[in-house]
């Protein structure tokens, strides 16, 4: 594989970049949104899932 020389390199990263599509600033708040939104359904859901393990071991174990 033939190497290249850092300024080509540089020149092939900008042109890449300039391809991409990047979000606008409303897509990535929406965004942002519900990953916050799914991160507190996922945590309250694991609340739910420890709090009935507990009462289940606490109720077999009879603590």
């Amino acid at each position: 594989m033939a190497k290249t020389n850092p300024f080509t390199f540089i020149q092939q990263v900008r042109s890449e970049t300039a391809k991409v599509t990047w979000p606008t600033r409303k897509e990535t708040g929406v965004t942002t949104l519900m990953v916050f939104i799914m991160v507190f359904l996922a945590a309250m859901f694991f609340l739910a899932a420890d709090q009935l393990m507990s009462w289940g071991i606490s109720l077999v174990l009879g603590f």
